[in-house]
């Protein structure tokens, strides 16, 4: 599965940027994105996340955790966050790309490219859903920036 969104930022690309490098400020904004915990850097010094998922379909609720590493990291431009485990088990993969492309000085174009490769939250209802928190992250995220 593939979810791409892409929104208009009102604010500079240091201010977008700082809004998405750091996993754990994305609750604020993203309520996909229901707990967030920093842990310890790996080896390499890539900043690590403890990320829990939550979505409700209905009376049921979806939950994943994930740790997530900060693959790439080119500041005011983009960031990379993919899924890797610790327990020498095979996992899914989950890659969360943002992309800024500055148009001028004071706003800037995000996309941002989700990828899941698991069969947790495949099938079209599923999706749906996942979709609908994706794009209500946008929009809230741009009216946070917005409102700094």
């Amino acid at each position: 599965m593939r979810i791409e969104r892409s929104v208009h930022l009102a604010a500079t690309p240091e201010t977008a940027f700082s809004m998405v490098d750091d996993l754990g400020r994305y609750p604020v904004w993203m309520d996909l994105v229901h707990g967030v915990v920093e842990a310890p850097p790996t080896p390499d010094g890539e900043r690590v996340w403890d990320v829990e998922l939550r979505a409700q379909v209905g009376p049921l609720a979806r939950s994943k955790r994930l740790r997530m590493v900060r693959t790439v990291h080119e500041p005011s431009r983009r960031v990379v966050f993919e899924r890797r485990e610790v327990d020498g088990r095979q996992h899914s993969p989950w890659i969360l790309e943002s992309t800024l492309d500055a148009g001028r000085a004071d706003s800037v174009e995000l996309t941002m490219l989700l990828t899941y490769g698991g069969n947790l939250w495949s099938g079209a209802v599923l999706e749906r859903v996942l979709d609908d928190h994706v794009e209500r992250g946008a929009a809230a995220l741009a009216d946070r920036v917005a409102a700094r």
